[in-house]
């Protein structure tokens, strides 16, 4: 029910979903007058779907505290959440409120253990390929032992995504010195330097122009400035493909240019399309719940689809279980010990 448009929204990327994944299966949460018009308008959605009525809507301008205080057992966004935790879903998808989204995902499905705060993990288009960043919005701050864990778990993303063995890891920072930056930067990267874990290779730091390059495989930063990194990003794609679109029109000349070279801006703006990575996906909880863009369109929110789809085939969960373990189970003895002393 979230989102710009809601289940207009919904409901057509389900559609879209649903030619590229047949196999797939939706539970549909919202308010029945609104979803069940647009399910006889898309059968093949209907005949796939169990719906369930909601009485309440969470808005865009709800407070994260509201949220969670009026009704929220009885709401569609917590619903949708709860059939999660209970089983009945592999993940939960919503255009809506993101601190909505966030607060009810981490009160229903709880933290992971070991993991303090959950992080937002967005997919990141490269010279390269893709790239992971995360946190691009959960929360504000993060301390050494919080960006370690981000590393963690944005290599166990990469890996169940990119197929790859052992991703490669940078911290964010304003040089790649090991002198410069914040203090829970330089201790992160101590952390992650000295753990030497077996399923990710760090790399040190990395600079903003580092992301576009495709420098490392996971980009880890605090939510923050990975917010303000996603939403300039957003911006200066849109700002030069108005810029393209301007320089194509304003002569004769330019319009027959455009026509011979329309296959390679094509390409460009496929490339620079946000839709083909919408999609922030919550990390550090017990269940995949995936945030999209309440301003896509169908076709990015199918992508938003697709992508839960590929976290669950890849079992991320519990990639992500396994590295943390493997870290928490080595450091355990040692503070034992130092205890002990």
């Amino acid at each position: 029910m979230g989102g710009d448009e809601g289940a207009e929204l919904v409901i057509p990327g389900a559609a879209e979903a649903l030619t590229r994944r047949p196999d797939i299966r939706f539970k549909l949460f919202g308010e029945r007058e609104i979803v069940e018009p647009l399910l006889d308008r898309y059968p093949k959605v209907r005949d796939a779907s169990d719906f369930e009525h909601c009485e309440i809507s969470v808005r865009m301008d709800d407070k994260p505290s509201q949220a969670l205080r009026h009704g929220r057992r009885r709401s569609s966004m917590w619903r949708s959440i709860e059939a999660v935790k209970r089983g009945e879903a592999d993940f939960a998808l919503s255009a809506g409120n993101t601190g909505a989204l966030m607060a009810m995902a981490k009160f229903c499905l709880r933290t992971t253990a070991d993991i303090e705060r959950p992080a937002i993990a967005a997919l990141w288009p490269t010279l390269r390929g893709e790239s992971v960043v995360l946190d691009v919005g959960a929360t504000i701050g993060a301390d050494a032992q919080q960006l370690f864990d981000f590393a963690v778990m944005g290599g166990a993303m990469a890996r169940a995504l990119f197929d790859l063995e052992k991703p490669t890891v940078g911290l964010l920072n304003i040089g790649v010195e090991e002198v410069k930056g914040l203090e829970q930067i330089r201790e992160a990267g101590i952390l992650l330097r000295e753990a030497n874990l077996p399923n990710i290779a760090y790399s040190g730091f990395v600079e903003g122009d580092d992301i576009g390059k495709g420098t490392v495989d996971v980009v880890v930063t605090e939510g923050f400035s990975g917010n303000i990194a996603l939403k300039t990003a957003e911006g200066t794609a849109k700002q030069i493909a108005t810029y393209l679109r301007s320089a194509m029109r304003r002569t004769l000349l330019a319009r027959i240019g455009y026509i011979f070279a329309r296959h390679a801006f094509d390409r460009l703006r496929d490339k620079m399309d946000p839709r083909r990575g919408n999609g922030g996906v919550f990390l550090g909880l017990n269940g995949i719940v995936i945030k999209s863009h309440g301003g896509t369109d169908p076709t990015g929110f199918a992508t938003a689809v697709e992508l839960g789809y590929s976290m669950v085939r890849n079992r991320l969960l519990e990639k992500i279980n396994n590295d943390l373990s493997v870290y928490y189970q080595s450091v355990e003895p040692a503070v034992v010990e130092a205890g002990a002393a």
